[in-house]
């Protein structure tokens, strides 16, 4: 059994810009009244108390959320975003973290449809307790790869999918590309965002490579590093990869990313915001 818990990293820097971007694309998607099928592939917990025995173990928070808790920002997208993380903190201070689910759910509509997809055992328990009470929310203890392909295409013909493994096997890397080909055969106008830690740099070249070579267009990345790339063990650095984003992603993250690495980063850190295919 895989060992990875979500809640020892819940609110780090890696979370602002899969939450950020996150945000921003569902946002987009749900402006019109047309029904969507959101997918997410490795859901976790999908709430997390920050004043747990995990969380406080690693503080991991403290070098994100935190630091952007109190923050105004002249641009937009971030705004909405920390008010965004302050509406689940009713009592003022900053105690709890949103995962990806209640982000999802935030957004999703009466008319919408959300597949969350968890196989650890104790997480899945808390992401079924987490998610409860909405009719159009569906929590399966299920492989999330496969569960995917098995939901494409959607009735609905509009799908938001979120990749999100947690890469403890380093054959997920190669696998996020041939499971997200395969999904873009059989339902190519989605729009897929793919999350990456940057442990090592050369898996993720391989990675973008693969994308790049698979025939599929409109890809975008964006990354934020908090310190330079290193060769010693530990996460440098992380990334989303968009097929198919909103019209207006790139640019909002073209303004948001610089800031967002003098909030978080320390003086190696850095950013990427780039289009690796074109439409």
């Amino acid at each position: 059994m895989l060992s990875y818990r979500h809640s020892f990293h819940a609110g780090n820097p890696a979370d602002v810009l899969k939450h950020l971007v996150l945000a921003q694309v569902l946002s987009y998607q749900t402006i019109k009244d047309k029904p969507l099928d959101y997918i997410d592939t490795h859901s976790g917990a999908g709430f997390f108390e920050l004043a747990s025995a995990d969380a406080q173990k690693t503080q991991e928070f403290q070098d994100g959320i935190a630091k952007l808790y109190q923050h105004s920002s002249e641009h937009e997208a971030l705004n909405d975003y920390i008010a965004l993380i302050k509406s689940f903190n009713e009592q003022g201070d900053l105690a709890f973290y949103p995962g990806s689910p209640k982000i999802a759910e935030h957004y999703l509509r009466r008319q919408d449809k959300g597949w969350f997809f968890e196989l650890h055992p104790r997480d899945l328990l808390l992401l079924e307790d987490n998610m409860q009470g909405k009719r159009s929310i569906r929590v399966r203890g299920e492989n999330g790869f496969a569960g995917l392909i098995g939901l494409l295409p959607p009735a609905s013909r509009r799908a938001c999918v979120l990749i999100d493994p947690p890469y403890e096997i380093k054959d997920d890397y190669e696998l996020v590309v041939k499971t997200l080909t395969k999904a873009y055969q059989r339902f190519a106008t989605g729009t897929y965002m793919i999350w990456y830690p940057v442990v090592d740099r050369e898996r993720i070249e391989r990675m973008e490579e693969g994308l790049i070579a698979s025939g599929m267009r409109n890809i975008q990345l964006f990354e934020l590093a908090t310190k330079a790339d290193t060769d010693v063990h530990g996460m440098t650095a992380s990334g989303m990869i968009i097929i198919n984003p909103p019209w207006k992603l790139k640019q909002t993250m073209d303004s948001v990313l610089p800031e967002l690495v003098g909030l978080l980063s320390d003086a190696s850190g850095f950013y990427r915001s780039e289009q690796l295919v074109e439409e």
